[in-house]
């Protein structure tokens, strides 16, 4: 049979026979994470979206803890049907390097369905900082060594590791500020403990918008469509980098490919309907919706240079 011809008859199949045989009963989608958290809010749409292409229920399992470690263990072990799924987020491929152990891998142990949204972080700092760019907060950190204070939700995470990107990019001496979560870089930066921070656009948003915190920069390659007179981080300096958090769609690795195209084509044509455009990138989030392989390639991509980076920080934790 010919290649044109059998990815033809692939998609009839897709199309008929793998509607009628799956879903035959619910779909979970394990959630690494609280209910109400930027990746549960995500996850929820998504779920919603499936349960109205396939007529059959797609629930949200949370199962937080130990920074997604504990959902994923669950997820990577469950039986590769299809009738598991998981939210896969950016943090997974950093966990191992960052963690004594961690009981899956998220290279070997999930198969990619779709990259769901890729989530830039913002580069903020109080209204009453006198830096009003980039460069004049590198020029007044560096005439103030070790004087300023950066939030972030903890040794690890995203916005540690920027703002440790950032100190390499830019040579100056700042001084780290760990809290409990993202939520409280925004409130650290409200009350000036702490002089600058990077958190998620969905994290520091509204705040931005509002004008409670002024925005720098944007981690992403590109300027967002939600604050499109923000700068890259790539424009503001001269060693500027992009570094973004990402959600999406895996499955354990073994799932039929069948399934796993069906879903991915299920959600790439959801991609152009606006009312499911705006319930994910309302809060600055891009939506992409790509295929299994671009997702792959992604995460090998992301391993390597987020390995490297954390490596240089030289965080560990327990």
């Amino acid at each position: 049979m010919g290649r044109v011809a059998f990815l033809v008859l692939s998609i009839v199949l897709l199309a008929t026979g793998a509607r009628a045989e799956y879903p035959d009963k619910p779909v979970h989608i394990v959630v690494p994470f609280i209910a109400g958290s930027a990746p549960d809010v995500a996850a929820r749409q998504v779920a919603q979206r499936l349960t109205a292409s396939f007529g059959q229920q797609f629930i949200i399992d949370n199962k937080p803890g130990a920074a997604g470690n504990i959902g994923a263990e669950v997820a990577a072990r469950a039986a590769p049907d299809g009738y598991t799924l998981m939210l896969l987020t950016s943090s997974h491929l950093l966990n191992p390097f960052l963690y004594a152990r961690v009981n899956y891998d998220p290279m070997k142990d999930f198969a990619p369905i779709t990259l769901i949204t890729r989530i830039p972080s913002l580069m903020v700092v109080p209204p009453s900082s006198p830096a009003k760019t980039v460069a004049e907060f590198v020029a007044l950190a560096k005439s103030m060594p070790g004087k300023l204070n950066y939030g972030s939700g903890g040794a690890g995470s995203l916005a540690h590791l920027s703002a440790e990107a950032f100190r390499f990019a830019t040579g100056i001496d700042y001084v780290h500020v760990p809290f409990k979560g993202a939520p409280e870089i925004v409130l650290g930066l409200l009350s000036e403990q702490v002089q600058v921070g990077f958190p998620t656009m969905p994290t520091a948003f509204r705040q931005a918008q509002q004008g409670a915190l002024r925005p720098l920069a944007v981690t992403s390659a590109k300027r967002t469509t939600v604050m499109p007179e923000v700068p890259t981080l790539l424009e503001a300096i001269a060693d500027g980098f992009a570094l973004e958090a990402w959600l999406g769609l895996v499955a354990p690795t073994g799932t039929p490919t069948a399934i796993i195209a069906r879903l991915h084509v299920t959600l790439a044509a959801a991609s152009t309907e606006p009312l499911f455009r705006q319930a994910l990138g309302s809060d600055g989030s891009e939506i992409v919706l790509n295929s299994p392989a671009e997702l792959g390639a992604l995460m090998r991509e992301e391993r390597v240079a987020r390995r490297a980076l954390i490596e240089r920080v030289g965080v560990k934790l327990e």
